[in-house]
């Protein structure tokens, strides 16, 4: 056996614990990628020329984080376990366990899908109020966006959750919450690597080509969307999910919905760059 195909065996998820009270690398992941993506929005305000408000900019990073929660876990609720919450409402909130005395448990379920959908309604509802071009924001902000899911799904292998399908391959690793101990793909590795490091890199790299122009939301979309889909082939899907015809994933049609919108705005943008502030 290779050493590294029991990594995830030698790593606590926890930085501490107190008397119940848990601090994990994941919560720090999610503070890491608010940072990255806040901290290189600044840069770029600082040594490129925006028509926008700084403040403005800064002030958003607020909400949009109330959005990706908020979203993300009414996401994982409606597309990932609708039916467990529905008969459990107080637990989609609640980070608590009252059924056997009290016991925090944290919150657990997060929807990427879900915490997009919350951040793009948010998005909108603010650059309407503040009179903000849509798209000139959405230039700013989404090249940067990626890097932030590389601390996420890292978060995600330290928690050992999220783990991929069986494989022999020597690359596999063993998983602590996996009960069959059967040699995975470490799918979170290759999710922080290709939607993280390489759409990064993709979109930053074009981001201030003439061409690319109000177009980069749509181009997240395609290029997170597609990659998505095919590394889905090699997570392990969650075991009360009933898909149709148990051929595409949950998280694979959602996609799919991503890819279509992408493709829908890239087309009707065409070269609508003297759009009016907040215009949609």
């Amino acid at each position: 056996m290779n050493w590294w195909q029991e990594l995830p065996y030698k790593m606590s998820p926890y930085l501490f614990q107190i008397n119940g009270f848990q601090v994990r690398y994941y919560s720090l992941m999610y503070m890491a990628a608010f940072a990255s993506v806040y901290w290189l929005v600044a840069y770029r305000l600082k040594t490129e020329p925006w028509p926008l408000h700084k403040e403005l900019v800064y002030d958003f990073f607020m909400w949009a984080a109330v959005g990706v929660i908020l979203g993300g876990r009414l996401g994982y609720v409606v597309f990932y376990d609708f039916s467990y919450f529905l008969h459990h409402p107080l637990k989609i909130f609640l980070p608590f366990d009252l059924s056997d005395g009290f016991k925090f448990t944290g919150i657990s379920g997060m929807s990427f899908h879900g915490g997009l959908i919350g951040v793009v309604t948010v998005f909108f509802f603010y650059c309407q109020k503040h009179k903000i071009n849509i798209w000139d924001f959405s230039d700013l902000i989404c090249p940067a966006v990626p890097l932030g899911y590389t601390f996420g799904r890292l978060g995600n292998f330290i928690n050992s959750e999220l783990f991929g399908r069986p494989t022999t391959l020597p690359f596999g690793m063993y998983f602590p919450t996996d009960p069959t101990h059967t040699l995975r793909h470490p799918s979170q590795l290759y999710e922080a690597f290709f939607e993280g490091i390489v759409l990064f890199i993709l979109l930053w790299t074009i981001k201030r080509r003439p061409w690319a122009k109000h177009r980069l939301f749509a181009l997240y979309l395609l290029g997170y969307g597609f990659i998505r889909f095919l590394i889905e082939f090699f997570r392990q899907p969650d075991p009360h999910l009933n898909m149709p015809w148990h051929i595409f994933t949950m998280g694979q049609l959602l996609c799919t919905a991503m890819m279509v919108t992408g493709l829908v705005l890239l087309f009707s943008r065409g070269d609508h760059h003297g759009d009016h502030p907040g215009s949609p």
